[in-house]
This record gives C-alpha cells, sequence and structure tokens, in this order.
C-alpha cells in the first residue's frame, strides 16, 4: 500500500545552555564557560521509494535531538542529533504552522524543514574590561516545532486517466509487470499503481467520476498525481452509451480541480473495442478526433492494436 498523504508533528532540537565556570589555574581565573551545542534539524531528503510515507501511518510525531549544555575551558557542547525523514521524490510538505510549502524533485534532495534552537552563550562570551567575572549564561533557545503535512504527487511521464473499469490497469499489465487488479466493477483500483516501459514511468490513475474536483468518489487523492505527470492517456470505454459526453466530463473534472491539466499533450485511448463492429469503432473515433485528433483503438488481444500504442509510447520516449 503506498501511503500519499499524512500529517505529522515535527520538532526540532531545543539548544543547550550556556555555563559559569571559572579557571581553577591560579592566576587565571577568568570566566571559562562553555556555549550550549545546538538542537538537532529536522530534514526532508528525497529517495525513489514510493512507500517511504509508510511509517508515518501510525508514527504521528518526530523529534531532532537536543543539544548539549556548555562544559568548563570554554567548550561548547555537543549539538543535537538531526532527524531525517526520506520522502519520495514528488512529495509537497506543507508546513501547516507557517503556511510554507517545499517541494522535493529530485533524489537526494535535502530541505530543513525545521531548525534547532540555538545554544546558551557561556559566561565566557560575557567577559569584558568592566565585567571580568560574569555570573550569567543564556539558556538554549527551544527548536522549531511545526505540523507538517506530507503529500505525495507521484511523477510520471505518463498518467493513464478516465472513468472507473475502462482498461488503463489492464493496459498497464500488458506493458509492464505492474500487475494491478483489473475486475469489470467500479473503483478495482484504489491506489495510483506504477509500471515502467523501457525508460517511461507510467501512473494508472485510479478511476475519475463526475464531481472529483470537489472530491467525491476517490476525488482529490488522485487528482493531485495527474499534476506531475507530462502526458495523459485519456481511455474511453467503446461501449459506452456516449462515449463523447464521457470524454468532455473527464476533461471538465481535470479543468475545474487545475486548468493546468487540459494544457498536456494527450492521447484518446479507444478500449474494450472487442465487441464493436468495424464501422462503429470508426464512427467513436471520428467522433472523438473532433475533441482531439490523438486517437488510437485498443484491444489487448490484437498485436497490431498493441503495436500503435507502443509507436505512440517510442515517440515520447524519443521525444524525452
Amino acid at each position: 500500500m503506498i501511503i500519499d498523504d499524512v500529517t505529522i508533528e515535527a520538532k526540532a532540537g531545543h539548544g543547550g545552555s550556556g555555563v559559569v565556570r571559572f579557571s581553577r589555574v591560579k592566576f587565571e581565573q577568568g570566566p571559562t564557560g562553555g556555549d550550549g551545542g545546538r538542537g538537532g534539524n529536522v530534514i526532508l531528503t528525497g529517495v525513489s521509494d514510493l512507500g517511504a510515507l509508510r511509517p508515518f501511518r501510525h508514527k504521528k510525531n518526530v523529534k531532532a535531538g537536543v543539544g548539549k549544555d556548555g562544559e568548563q575551558n570554554m567548550r561548547t557542547g555537543k549539538g543535537g542529533e538531526s532527524v531525517i525523514i526520506a520522502v519520495p521524490v514528488g512529495t509537497v510538505a506543507h508546513d501547516l504552522t507557517n503556511e510554507k510549502e517545499y517541494e522535493i524533485v529530485e533524489v537526494g534532495q535535502d530541505v530543513i524543514i525545521a531548525k534547532g534552537g540555538r545554544g546558551g552563550f557561556g559566561n565566557h562570551h560575557f567577559r569584558s574590561s568592566r565585567n571580568t567575572t560574569p555570573e550569567h549564561a543564556n539558556l538554549g533557545r527551544a527548536g522549531d516545532k511545526i505540523q507538517l503535512r506530507l503529500e505525495l504527487k507521484m511523477i510520471a511521464d505518463i498518467g493513464f486517466v478516465g472513468y472507473p473499469n475502462v482498461g488503463k490497469s489492464s493496459l498497464l499489465n500488458e506493458l509492464t509487470n505492474a500487475s494491478s487488479k483489473v475486475a469489470n466493477y467500479q473503483f478495482t483500483t484504489l491506489e495510483a499503481h506504477l509500471g515502467v516501459y523501457y525508460d517511461l514511468i507510467l501512473a494508472d490513475i485510479p478511476g475519475l467520476i463526475e464531481g472529483a474536483a470537489e472530491g467525491k468518489g476517490l476525488g482529490h487523492k488522485f487528482l493531485r498525481h495527474v499534476e506531475r505527470t507530462h502526458v495523459l492517456f485519456h481511455f474511453i470505454d467503446a461501449m459506452s452509451i456516449d462515449p463523447v459526453a464521457d470524454y468532455r466530463a473527464i476533461r471538465a473534472e481535470l479543468e475545474e480541480f487545475n486548468p493546468e491539466l487540459l494544457k498536456k499533450p494527450e492521447w484518446i485511448i479507444v478500449s474494450k473495442i472487442d465487441e464493436k463492429t468495424e464501422k462503429e469503432v470508426a464512427a467513436i473515433v471520428k467522433k472523438l478526433k473532433k475533441e482531439n485528433p490523438q486517437v488510437v483503438t485498443l484491444s489487448i488481444l490484437d498485436d497490431e492494436m498493441m503495436g500503435d500504442v507502443k509507436k505512440v509510447l517510442n515517440n515520447i520516449e524519443n521525444e524525452k
């Protein structure tokens, strides 16, 4: 199971306190209290593992280490240990406390989302010609404490969209080893699935319904994954009563969620044509080409049609 939306509390470490100390060496009895160590940070790092958020399904608190207090002979206390949170590439980190956002788009990218508190000054820091024996030091400062929402938006080359049960999973399974569940009922796919076709990443986005942009059905949970795809394969069921209406309805949901989605390159895949005559299929294609001239027909059992789909994929790969 891919966990793609979690909210946790992230707390950076408290800084260590400075200390009051004096030299015990005769004739050198000045202040020697050291500064406190800085608290540890909370850091996000990008990884390729799509399941990296799984530990936070139940774990809701992350704490970095606290800084140690200063020591004698002006020695600074040891800094607190930072906590590194591995997140999948494509994650948007929402700092809900400070209303900030960070995007993790590369493997190895690091972002400090909560800074550790600064250590307090020891008394050696306050020595002066007027005060050669200061007897005070600073406490360490508190680290940042934030509510953090981690939202995964998959980065894929091609996103499969369309109503439930229109053949998206079947094609993904045929092209790759993704093994998405396939059955003749709605919402078969309850989470997005990825597969790799040569150098292309394909994402099977679970079926959308009218009202998805308003959160109906699986709604926003999967529409956000469409945002990061580069090309859309829009599946239309040849057995539909009105294929053009289906096409327009899904496009309307995409537009309502994010108008930029309509600017993505798109291919219409007319699926499940096995029970239609050639004349009926030709009529469907003719109508859909008025909406988008890039249309291919698909039967998983037809090698020639599978070849047409693979040609489209190869052209997309060559243009990367």
